[in-house]
């Protein structure tokens, strides 16, 4: 224990020096991160889609990426994107985001409701199934027939009540359905049913097992660019030949196909760090090439009525924040959100610097010069004593000085600091000597 004396530094004395500045540090920090930015939530209500949906394989895969940072994404089943978007925009629901498809409200009415799109991520054309053996060439035959369009949550009636009405029709010209996916694909095939609309990405099971079913066709939009021009919200997208079974040589031709886009539609009180996560997922999920798009091309913040996040906007045209390109998510957030307060402190401690030292050796160095207070007080005493006083005097200060001595002996000093103790314990023996000089030697 004795060497432990024997440093070159003392940590009590360093702790007294920089302790106060540190936990001011810590206080000043531990205030900021509680209100300067609030820290993101690690779940997200997120609203998927109808069981073995393209919408539900999606949302399982973000999840299954936001949980590679600490970040839960807790899915909820839907009917489709307007019940998605109906989800967000009520105030008093959880959900914070979900797929919503392309037209399915305007920028006005997304603006009122609070609603941000983080972009499109993928094509979802509007696929018509049919039975006959009569092609359909125009959407006019399809009057009298029975047509599935799905049920009120998909979001699909908005868009087939615009294309009938482009072509002159209502929907009392036809015998609309409201069956949900599942059910909708065997009544088509049971011929219970005469057509079957959806609007799905590639990605859907159903829609890859009609593709190749028999006596089952897919109506080939020939007037699609047409379409894409009266409704800003569709693209002219191609099926092109053989893209689902090369071998089979399915389809034996290219398709053409008016589609809308899926965007990811968020709630403004979406935190804004969180944003970047989802569209580092959107980006591993929906970034290769597939059967409407190549590589790269989406997300995207085109496609979309609803007007994009700034947070977005800045990943779009920058990539993600540069802290999140080296460090996890959270450390990367939390210097994000504090750096304001890390500047505030640097300079801050700039002068702090320039104090605490000098500080740390006064704290070292008083316990020396403290007491050549005391040497002063005992060569006072001696001066100006009558000499009839001095033999008295002189024996007092001595065992004064002893006493002193004593007391510096246990000093505890750094060894970078040895030199100041050992020249006051010279100067002691100096005093020693003048007052030894004036007392007579006892007989």
């Amino acid at each position: 224990m004795q060497k432990i004396k024997f440093t070159l530094f003392s940590f009590r004395d360093i702790l007294i020096a920089f302790g106060p500045m540190a936990l001011m540090i810590i206080v000043v920090c531990a205030i900021a991160y509680k209100l300067v930015d609030p820290a993101p939530p690690r779940t997200i209500d997120f609203s998927a889609g109808q069981e073995n949906s393209a919408y539900e394989g999606f949302a399982k895969r973000y999840a299954e990426e936001l949980s590679k940072n600490q970040i839960e994404l807790k899915l909820q089943s839907s009917e489709g994107s307007q019940e998605n978007l109906q989800k967000i925009s009520d105030p008093d629901s959880e959900i914070e985001i979900g797929f919503v498809q392309s037209g399915s409200t305007d920028a006005a009415q997304a603006q009122s409701k609070g609603l941000v799109s983080l972009g499109s991520l993928f094509y979802e054309p509007i696929w018509i199934f049919y039975r006959g053996s009569k092609e359909l060439t125009s959407i006019t035959q399809l009057k009298g027939k029975s047509v599935n369009i799905g049920t009120e949550g998909m979001g699909l009636s908005r868009l087939f009540k615009q294309i009938l009405s482009v072509n002159n029709m209502e929907e009392s010209d036809v015998k609309l359905e409201r069956l949900s996916s599942t059910p909708a694909t065997v009544a088509l095939l049971e011929g219970k049913i005469d057509a079957l609309i959806m609007s799905s990405a590639s990605d859907s099971l159903l829609l890859q097992m009609l593709l190749q079913t028999p006596g089952i066709k897919l109506f080939d939009f020939v007037q699609a660019e047409a379409y894409s021009r009266r409704f800003p919200f569709l693209s002219h997208v191609v099926l092109p030949r053989g893209i689902v079974d090369f071998g089979k040589d399915i389809p034996s031709r290219d398709y053409h196909l008016i589609s809308p886009t899926a965007t990811l539609v968020a709630h403004e009180s979406l935190h804004p760090a969180l944003i970047g996560q989802l569209l580092l997922a959107a980006q591993k999920i929906h970034g290769d090439a597939g059967w409407f798009h190549k590589q790269g091309e989406f997300p995207s913040d085109r496609y979309t009525e609803i007007p994009v996040a700034a947070q977005a906007e800045k990943f779009y045209k920058n990539g993600p924040p540069f802290f999140q390109r080296y460090l996890s998510f959270w450390l990367a957030n939390f210097l994000e959100r504090m750096w304001v307060v890390i500047l505030a402190l640097g300079a801050l401690f700039l002068p702090l610097s320039k104090i605490i030292p000098p500080l740390y050796v006064w704290r070292i160095r008083s316990r020396v010069y403290r007491w050549y207070g005391q040497l002063r007080l005992v060569e006072h005493a001696i001066e100006g004593v009558a000499a009839d006083q001095r033999q008295t005097v002189g024996e007092q200060q001595l065992l004064r000085l002893d006493e002193i001595e004593d007391m510096v002996n246990r000093i505890s000093i750094p060894l970078s600091y040895a030199e100041e103790l050992y020249g006051l314990r010279s100067h002691i023996n100096f005093v020693r000597k003048r007052v030894q000089s004036m007392v007579k030697p006892s007989v």
